[in-house]
Formats: C-alpha cells, structure tokens, sequence
C-alpha cells in the first residue's frame, strides 16, 4: 500500500466550500486559506446560538505504547464511518504542534486512507494559529517585564514571577535560562525558562473559551506573578488582555478541512494531554454540534489522561457530554502491554493479549464509572491474526460485557469502519446516564489529586513533596480550591514510571510541583519527571525531513 503522505497527494480534494455547505455553512462564513482551507467567521458561529445540538461521540484509547494505537486514524475512519451510512458527521481534531512533527511523533493528520487533508499544511504552519498563541503569550512576557523595568508599581516579586516565556519546538537548552543580562538598560537579570507553546496557559484558555469577550476575561485572570507580600497579580492588572485578544482574534475562528473521503472536519486548538487538557477547542466542538447529527471528537493520549480531563474540565465547565465513547486498542499494544517486546510483535501471542488485556480493562472500566456508554475499536493491523481479534473479542465480551469491533479504516476509509459506526449509534442513541465526574467541586485540592491517581490510576495513595503541598494550600487561600485538576504525568503508564505498563496497581504517585491556571480554570499538578519543554530524540523525526528534487516535502509522514 502506498505510503500516507501519497495517499494523501494522490487525493483529489473539494473546494473547501463545497465541503462547508454539506454541513449549512454559507460562502460568506468562510475566510479562505487557499482553496482546501478555511476559517469560519465569527458572526456566523454567533448565528448559530441556540440551535439545536447533535450527538458527541468521544475518541480515547489504552495507554499508548511504541507500537501505536491509532486514535486520530480511528476518530476521522468512524467520522467517514457514519457519513457513509447517513449521519451527517464532523470530525473535530486538535492542531498538530511543530515539535512532534519534528521530534519523535512525527504527524497528526490520520494515516491510511483514514486522514484529514491537506495533510501537509496541516502539521506545518496551517492558518498560524499556533505562531498567534506564541505571539501573544511572548507579548505578555515582554510587558510583565517592561512593567517592572518602569517602576514596578504593582510591586512584583521578580524571584515568584510564574510567566515562563513559550516556543513552539522541543528545545531542551530553553528549559532554563538567565534574562536580562548586559546592564541596566536591559532590565533585571533573573532566572527564567521556556515551555513548548502547546503548554501555555494561553493555548489551554484559547480552547476553553466559549468567544472573544470570554478569551479576553480569561486571559485576565492568569496568575503571572506574586507580589513581595505574596498577593496574586494577573495579566490584567499589566493591561496585557487587550492586545492580546487582538492577536488571537483571528486565530479564535473553528479552521474547516476535510477528510480523504469529503466530510467536513475541525482542526482547532491542541493543549498536550500529558502537560495541558488535551481537547481541541469548545468553539470548534460546539460549532461542529449545532451543524451536524455527530460530532467525533478525541482526547489526546489515554483515557486516564485525555478522556478524563475531557469530562472532568471540558466537559464540566460547558455543560457538553458524550453520547457513546469509542476506546481504540491495537493487539500490538496489548501484546506490548503484556510484556512482548517490540521486535518480537509480529508473532501471533494469545497469552500476552491476554495480559496485556488488564490495560483496555481498567480503560473501560474507568469511562464507565463516569455514566457513559462504551465501545471499542479494534484497530487492524496486518499482522493480527485472526485468533487474537477473535481472543480479543471473547475477553472485551466475557469480563467487560463490551462489544469490540474490528476496524480496518486504515486500508479501507470509511467503509472499514462502517460496523463501528453502527455500534456508536446504537449506543449513543440508547439509554443515557447523568455524566458523573471523579470527584466534586468543593472538595479540597489534595482530596481531588487522590481521587483521580486512586480511583483511576489504581494508586494506593499520593506523594505530595513540600515545595508543591505549599503551594497548594495557597491555593485554596487565594479561593482557587474550587478548580478541577489537570494532571500532568508520563502518558505512557498509569503510574508516573513510563516503564510500568499494563495496569499497575498500589504504586504511589508522585506530585513534584503545581501550577495554577487561573485563566483556564484549573490546577495543573505536575507528577513524576514530565517536561513542560520536551527534547528532541537522539534521531528526532527532522532528519528525515527536506523537499525533493520537485519540491514536495518529504519525509512528514
């Protein structure tokens, strides 16, 4: 089979505005990005308040190992899916950061015959969202220091300013640096550090908020800095707010793509999930809703990262719920999970599936206690045999009561995944359950993380250092105790050791660290040794990149 990257060439895409009047959206609506993309305008997304609101599908998948499990693949086969038996469907996707595409994950457009296009642009510059999010969170950098420069009058403490600066790129070297150094003229020098824009609390305000006016307030509210006797100071008291909406208002309007087989698909925002919320934006997902009779959204990484910030923060703080969940699973990445060398996949191993198993089955389990209806999504890959779909299917049905489904989108579009739409409607048109969340709001800070790391990570209890504890009970001082968490640990365990795999059980996990984002409307709790700054691999995906002799990128996928 030809490579993604051809598939995608080889396409023959529709004028983005043939694609937006399948869904009711006029040429008028459309800020034009070239012929295959557009922005939709604000106003219009304004026109549609009120309407009524098609169902949610939610895309969340085991723990991600090397061998990979296919979500993005999963979320745009199961929207071509139900387009193809007459569910006019969206597809809503987060934006591809720059620094996986260069480092070690490589794209985030699909793959197969399962992708959104164009793909190039896509996992490139796109529309420029993510330069507008760099821009405008660097602006605020700069005044936060040009304020102190000229006087201070808020009387920052310059030792307890929070406001990291942001660059859309793994670059280990900015994790910590020196400003301000060279004199007098340059300011005052302190102790500094980057993270990667996909981290920046702009970034997790820019797809929480509902439109302009709430970006705006939101953005006023994030905590910058703490004075020298230890008061909150905001980017609204530096004035910041305002010129920073302007940089982002364009940004703000839903981009419209669509995928290999026409259907319309949303590409908006993209928060980390291991580091931020992992959702693409509210605007997009309720613009998408009020337009079609689905919405296939995913939640980045697995479910006890993605899904559970979905509906412990997104969901939480816009009233949204899905109607049926979709958790996608490979038999490589249970077989890996049960302890199978990468090397050694190829080889068919009903015993380690079945170890392996304990993964998926904690996923479910954990959607479930939620209230929500589940589904999964076998994700084929050639080298499956059929005994292991088939061992697979047995364990989903006997311990879980759950339907698995074969899927082979990949190789064959929509109609690969054709039987999973079907079992997603029948779920979401079932019987539906009140959305529980994992803890209530009142309760404290502390009491949330527990919940979270026992209830859904089979932890024994937490580990919260002094440094973090501290903060903390500031927090709930300051009257941020009623903030959800966002929790920020390796995506690859349940535990905060990447090395555990499957479902570890009575571990501890370990808090080093806190941040508020007050803007966002949450607390995120940094566990084990995640980055807020990735570095690239020892052969980061880079390499391999450069144009041809035609001048076509090669090497992106």
């Amino acid at each position: 089979m030809p490579s993604d990257i051809e598939i995608a060439r080889a396409a023959t895409l529709k004028p983005i505005a043939e694609v937006a009047r399948k869904i009711g959206i006029p040429d008028e609506a459309l800020h034009n990005y070239g012929k295959h993309i557009a922005k939709i305008d604000h106003d219009f997304i304004k026109s549609l308040d009120g309407k009524s609101e098609g169902k949610l599908v939610l895309v969340t998948a085991i723990s991600p190992t090397p061998a990979g499990e296919g979500k993005t693949t999963t979320t745009v086969g199961l929207s071509d899916g139900l387009n193809r038996i007459g569910k006019r469907t969206v597809a809503c996707l987060r934006e591809p950061s720059l620094g996986p595409c260069f480092g070690m994950k490589g794209g985030a457009a699909g793959g197969g015959k399962a992708q959104v296009v164009p793909m190039e642009q896509i996992n490139l510059h796109f529309t420029g969202d993510f330069h507008a999010i760099t821009s405008a969170h660097s602006l605020a950098a700069a005044l936060i220091d040009n304020h102190i420069y000229w006087a201070n009058e808020l009387n920052i403490d310059v030792r307890r300013i929070h406001w990291r600066r942001v660059v859309d790129m793994n670059d280990r070297a900015l994790r910590a640096i020196t400003q301000s150094l060279g004199g007098v003229a340059n300011g005052f020098p302190r102790e500094d550090g980057f993270d990667i824009t996909v981290a920046s609390e702009v970034m997790a305000v820019f797809c929480l908020a509902k439109d302009l006016a709430d970006l705006e307030e939101r953005l006023g509210r994030i905590v910058i800095a703490e004075t020298r006797d230890r008061k909150p100071v905001t980017l609204a008291q530096v004035k910041a707010t305002g010129a920073m909406t302007v940089l982002l208002k364009d940004a703000l309007q839903p981009n419209l793509v669509q995928t290999l087989e026409g259907n319309p698909a949303l590409i908006h925002g993209g928060p980390f999930a291991n580091i931020a919320h992992g959702c693409n934006s509210v605007i997009a997902t309720q613009t998408g809703l009020r337009l079609a009779d689905y919405v296939v959204t995913e939640a980045g990484f697995g479910a006890d990262l993605g899904a559970e910030k979905f509906l412990d923060i997104k969901c939480r703080q816009t009233g949204l719920k899905p109607s049926a969940v979709v958790i996608v699973a490979t038999i490589r990445a249970l077989k890996m999970h049960g302890g199978v060398n990468k090397k050694d996949l190829a080889g068919e191993n009903l015993e380690a599936l079945e170890k392996g198993f304990a993964n998926l089955e904690r996923h479910v389990t954990n959607v479930r206690s939620f209230g929500l209806p589940v589904v999964v999504g076998v994700n084929h890959f050639f080298q499956d045999t059929d005994a292991e779909h088939t061992k697979l299917k047995e364990l989903c049905r006997e311990r879980l009561q759950v339907e698995a489904i074969t899927c082979k989108h990949w190789a064959d579009g929509g109609a690969g995944a054709e039987d999973l739409a079907q079992a997603v409607v029948k779920l979401a048109e079932g019987e539906q359950k009140p959305l529980t969340f994992a803890y209530e709001t009142d309760t404290k800070l502390t009491d949330k993380i527990k919940a979270i790391a026992t209830k859904l990570y089979g932890a024994a209890d937490i580990q919260i250092e002094s440094k973090a504890a501290t903060k903390l009970a500031g927090f709930e001082k300051d009257g941020y105790g009623h903030l959800p968490i966002c929790m920020a640990k390796t995506q690859y365990s349940f535990s905060t050791d990447p090395t555990l795999m499957g479902a570890p059980s009575g571990h501890l996990v370990s808090v080093r660290d806190v941040r508020l984002s007050a803007g966002a409307g949450f607390v995120v709790v940094i566990c084990g040794e995640i980055m807020t700054m990735p570095g690239l691999p020892k052969v980061p995906a880079a390499d391999s990149i450069r144009l041809d002799a035609n001048g076509q990128i090669d090497g992106l996928f």
